[in-house]
């Protein structure tokens, strides 16, 4: 009987769990038994490996074959296991030492010639790595530059099976010439691109300055979608903790390599109209991915044709607007993603498109837009900070030669009143207004007395739910700072009841 141990870890979420696998071969009737509550695709592990070591030169055993993931009662899933697999066989034949040190992590898919294929979710796998006392890891050669951008862990990386083999045989790694990774992309979209709407750019720099929603309402061609675009190129940068968060998360979603590794420029995700809520927030009846609510995170979440959607997948998105993370019960597991986006919905003012508010070339009655807006849910308006109408553009303003702010420009304002939010916040656990607590706005962050006045006045008049009083006092805080206003004032909170009224809603 020969036995050997090989480790690696399992994905649940953007947790990893540290899974040996272990490897018995033993004389009996030829056979493959895998252990350990395995998915179809490593199920199906068996004839990539043996095709793998066969046409790579290298025996496969005609005998008993036991292979177990322990623990045995963590659901794995994933290819990624084929190269650990591969190695505790050739272990157990004595082809390679079978001491293997425990501080060693391997991962990669096995081709049928034996090639190591790229692997989903390699980053947030070696950074749970590093709390199990991890200091290297073996990889495919199309994942070395996601694993390198782990701080503390020594990556090797491989293309051919064989090269590990030669690996554990002399100590040799092969040279390799690895491509270095791009600078980040640069953004080629820009303000100056939108024709006029200045209470339309107004709102997108407001709420890109406190991280406030936005809903975008105006007849089909206006511009919405070129604004809703243009919003990352406003938004300052990521901090490396959440450049992080997010290639960890687009890592599990295998779109890393489409975004590149640990960029600094907010993520801009748009899903179609008829997405499915599973799409939205995340799921998956094996392993449960991310959804475009996580895969916004920290960026921007826009949804075009927003009354278009169906039923239910708009509401789905109230509690990760409240809460900043969505958790999936599924039967592998439970999981948690975080989920804290810039939410921009888009909406025709009618079904034709065409009601401007004054009524002219519009053919819908009255029941029908009144039905047509109904499909935004009140709860899920309640949870929108400012509404603009974005009026079809002028022959004046189209033929003006003089184009509008760039994103640049925009961008330094909006830089600079973040930073005065966050002087003003360096002792609390929030940085942006979006984020203040209502407990903290009633008792430490009020407007000034005038403007105080007026939102409880809204208040009793119940034109504010309470919901809506703080949303218009967060938004009144981010005018402030782009005023320098070191307190709301009435006319800060005036504007944000405007913004939050919008404009024939």
């Amino acid at each position: 009987m020969a036995l050997s141990k090989v480790r690696s870890l399992a994905l649940l979420g953007l947790v990893g769990h540290i899974v040996d696998v272990e490897v018995d071969i033993s004389d009996g009737l030829p056979g493959y038994t895998l252990l350990g509550l395995p998915d179809a695709a490593l199920s199906e592990s068996r004839e990539r490996v043996r095709s793998a070591l066969v046409n790579s030169g290298l025996p496969w055993p005609n005998k008993k074959v036991t292979i177990s993931l322990s623990p045995a009662w963590l659901p794995k899933s994933g290819s990624h296991f084929d190269l650990p697999i591969a190695l505790g066989l050739l272990a157990a034949q004595g082809v390679i030492s079978s001491e293997f040190p425990e501080s060693l992590i391997t991962m990669g898919e096995l081709g049928l010639d034996g090639t190591l294929r790229f692997v989903r979710g390699v980053l947030p796998t070696l950074i749970s790595a590093l709390n199990f006392g991890a200091t290297s890891a073996i990889v495919p050669t199309e994942n070395f530059q996601e694993a390198s951008a782990v701080p503390g862990l020594q990556i090797r990386s491989f293309t051919y099976l064989s090269e590990v083999v030669h690996f554990f045989q002399s100590g040799e790694v092969p040279m390799q010439e690895h491509v270095q990774p791009a600078d980040s992309p640069t953004h080629t979209l820009d303000l100056t691109d939108v024709v006029g709407q200045i209470a339309a750019r107004r709102a997108l720099e407001i709420s890109a300055i406190g991280g406030h929603h936005l809903l975008l309402i105006g007849p089909p061609g206006t511009g919405k979608t070129m604004l809703a675009e243009r919003i990352p190129t406003i938004l300052p940068a990521l901090t490396a903790q959440e450049s992080l968060e997010v290639s960890a998360i687009h890592s599990v979603a295998g779109t890393l390599t489409s975004r590149g590794v640990l960029t600094r420029i907010p993520p801009f995700v748009a899903p179609h109209h008829t997405t499915t809520t599973t799409a939205m927030v995340g799921g998956g009846s094996h392993a449960v991915k991310p959804g475009a609510v996580s895969l916004a995170h920290a960026g921007v979440l826009f949804i075009d044709e927003a009354p278009e959607c169906a039923n239910g997948v708009l509401d789905s998105l109230r509690q990760p607007l409240e809460s900043g993370s969505v958790t999936i019960s599924r039967a592998v597991g439970t999981v948690t993603y975080p989920a804290s986006f810039l939410l921009v919905l888009a909406a025709n003012p009618c079904p034709c498109g065409k009601f401007n508010g004054r009524g002219r070339a519009c053919t819908c009655s009255s029941l029908q837009i009144r039905n047509y807006l109904k499909k935004l849910s009140g709860p899920l308006l309640d949870r929108i900070d400012i509404r603009a109408f974005v009026e079809a553009p002028t022959r004046v303003e189209m033929a003006a030669a003089a184009a509008g702010e760039s994103s640049e420009f925009v961008k330094r304002r909006v830089n600079d009143a973040r930073e005065i939010a966050a002087a003003r916040f360096k002792d609390e656990r929030w940085r942006i207004n979006s984020q203040i607590p209502s407990s903290e706005l009633r008792a430490r962050y009020k407007a000034e007395r005038d403007g105080m006045t007026l939102l409880h006045n809204e208040l009793d008049s119940e034109r504010l739910s309470a919901r809506g009083f703080h949303k218009v006092l967060r938004v009144a805080w981010s005018i402030a700072d782009a005023a320098g206003h070191s307190r709301p004032t009435k006319n800060d909170v005036e504007q944000a009841i405007v913004m939050r009224e919008g404009t024939f809603l």
